[in-house]
């Protein structure tokens, strides 16, 4: 993980010319620049509104309510179908950039205004995720891992759920479980130390 802001911009020579354009475009808008997750954050009032990010394929802007944006241009994707907010706008030339920057400081500036109108995104609750039964069997067999799943906050339960449902065989479920079952024991959640 990068370290700081400038070694975010500094140490990607693939995406560099294309970091420092959406940076200054973003900056020029008048939002602060912060360090968050190892990538250059841009807040409004102390809250999130887009970040920069880059890929082996593309890079991306990626805007944390991005749900709530009208997308009038229709360039706006879901990473995956477990991303209930974000949205990115991919890049695979700063030539693209240049052509898209006109739809990109308008939606920067939607971005903004749902944030000043204080608007949220209805997030589907952590019950409403499937549980696979393989490991509704086993809180059922183990109550002391059923309280610890139970006290981990609802994103760490999401993360274990979602890792689990992943895998496509029953074998591959159980394995899963077995090997995550002292992290939830320890109240950590599945990318915690």
């Amino acid at each position: 993980m990068k370290k700081s802001i400038e070694s975010f911009f500094e140490e990607n020579q693939k995406w560099q010319a294309a970091y420092a354009y959406l940076r200054r475009l973003i900056l020029d808008m008048g939002l602060s620049e912060e360090f968050k997750w190892g990538k250059p954050c841009y807040t409004f009032q102390g809250n999130n509104i887009v970040l920069i990010h880059g890929f082996k394929e593309y890079c991306a802007l990626l805007f944390h309510k991005g749900v709530l944006l009208k997308d009038t241009d229709d360039i706006l994707f879901q990473q995956t179908k477990n991303v209930q907010s974000a949205r990115q706008i991919r890049f695979t030339s700063i030539e693209e950039i240049k052509e898209l920057e006109a739809s990109v400081t308008t939606y920067i500036f939607e971005a903004i205004e749902v944030e000043k109108s204080g608007l949220e995104v209805k997030r589907k609750k952590t019950s409403e995720f499937d549980m696979p039964d393989e490991f509704k069997k086993t809180l059922e067999e183990n109550t002391d891992l059923r309280k610890a799943f139970q006290s981990l906050t609802p994103g760490r339960q999401r993360g274990y759920l979602l890792y689990f449902s992943k895998a496509k065989q029953s074998k591959t479920r159980e394995s899963r479980i077995k090997i995550y079952t002292p992290k939830i024991l320890g109240g950590k959640g599945l990318n915690d130390e």
